[in-house]
């Protein structure tokens, strides 16, 4: 019997290996032959470790270009014909709109649509953002859909926003952000206090709100509260909505701010700070950040946006505030940095919530029900 191929299909080599490797460990797990189509950069190497094949396909993430993206969908759908997969599995928007024509038009009936979180469609309101989501419910839910594609979300909201039930077991399927593993990523005890050392790591983007992390910082120093931030991430010069690096350089040349660019030391980082902050302003899945400092025992200030606020328990695993106001930041800084114990206790509470759900073998064995009952196979598992 031949073993069933699946093909994913992602903007970057390193998105992929960043966020996405235990889906194909999984289907590795099923005995599928797993391929990835992404742009390759230095990534080829972890992906292949896991015994999944890397196609190259290089494509500008920033061109919208009409006859780019016609150019993309023809060669995406002789790729995806070569791979002959028996499900195609799309990860992030663009990719699912085009690859998810490539797919249709190749013939390929069971296709995912991982949608990671929505980008600029959920962070921002108005007419336009209102159009665009109306034109993208319409690519999604009619020009590329069909009675076996699946949508993969990370959190309940994000469906509702495309006119689907979250309960809808034969539509949507949710799991648990991309699952980190607690065994690897594991609680140590808190620096000494004062000050209140809190990091923001993500990717420099404006949506992540990292100005309004600084501007919080800048408020709780003003109200005497010793608080220090630490930004790690690298500019992404092709992305649009990228932070400019000089900004980024001015605000780390401000009191109480550093800006200490990327990191692969999660743990170091946890070790070293008392808080997790990401002040999202919204297009978010389930943040990977946030699933991080989690499982190294670490409480999370965010906003009140999809897939943060799905996550974190106000009060318990951190604190949720409205998205945009820097101020309300602020006095979580502060109630943080005049309750040290408060960051252990719910820290604490943190890493017991991303046990419950979130881990890397939970999103494994999700994946892999996900995948059987789109080939009429049993859905019972053993984990490996």
């Amino acid at each position: 019997m031949a073993r069933p191929r699946l093909l994913f299909v992602a903007t970057e080599d390193w998105f992929f290996a960043s966020h996405f490797l235990p889906m194909a460990r999984a289907a590795r797990e099923l005995d599928f032959d797993v391929a990835v189509i992404a742009r390759e950069r230095q990534h080829r190497r972890v992906i292949e470790a896991t015994g999944a094949r890397l196609i190259a396909l290089e494509a500008e993430r920033r061109s919208l270009d009409p006859r780019a993206l016609f150019r993309q969908i023809v060669t995406l759908k002789r790729l995806i014909e070569a791979e002959r997969p028996d499900i195609l599995h799309c990860i992030a928007l663009k990719p699912i709109a085009l690859a998810g024509l490539a797919g249709r038009l190749a013939g390929v009936e069971r296709r995912v649509y991982a949608l990671t979180g929505l980008g600029f469609l959920g962070a921002k309101q108005g007419f336009v953002a209102s159009a665009a989501r109306l034109a993208a419910t319409l690519w999604l839910r009619g020009a590329i859909d069909g009675p076996q594609v699946r949508f993969l979300f990370e959190n309940p909201d994000d469906p509702v926003t495309l006119g689907l039930d979250p309960q809808d077991k034969n539509k949507v399927a949710l799991v648990g952000g991309a699952g980190v593993d607690p065994l690897i990523l594991m609680p140590e005890p808190m620096p000494a206090t004062p000050p209140l050392k809190v990091a923001l790591v993500a990717r420099m983007l404006w949506s992540k709100g990292i100005d309004l992390a600084v501007e919080a910082i800048r408020l709780a120093r003003a109200e005497g509260a010793r608080v220090e931030l630490t930004i790690h991430g690298a500019p992404d010069p092709s992305n649009p909505k990228a932070i400019p690096e000089d900004t980024l350089k001015q605000w780390a040349s401000r009191p109480g701010i550093i800006w200490a660019g990327p990191t692969r030391d999660i743990e170091g980082v946890w070790r070293n700070h008392h808080l997790c902050i990401l002040p999202s302003r919204g297009g978010e899945g389930l943040p990977r950040t946030i699933l991080e400092a989690a499982s190294c025992g670490r409480p999370i200030l965010t906003t009140d946006v999809p897939g943060c606020r799905s996550f974190v328990r106000d009060g318990q695993d951190g604190m949720v505030v409205p998205a945009g106001d820097a101020a309300a930041l602020a006095r979580a800084l502060i109630v943080f940095a005049r309750a040290p114990a408060l960051a252990e206790r719910m820290g604490a509470s943190a890493r017991a919530r991303l046990i419950d759900g979130h881990t890397e073998r939970d999103v494994m064995n999700a994946i892999k029900a996900l995948y059987r009952s789109m080939l009429g196979r049993p859905t019972t598992d053993v984990v490996a």
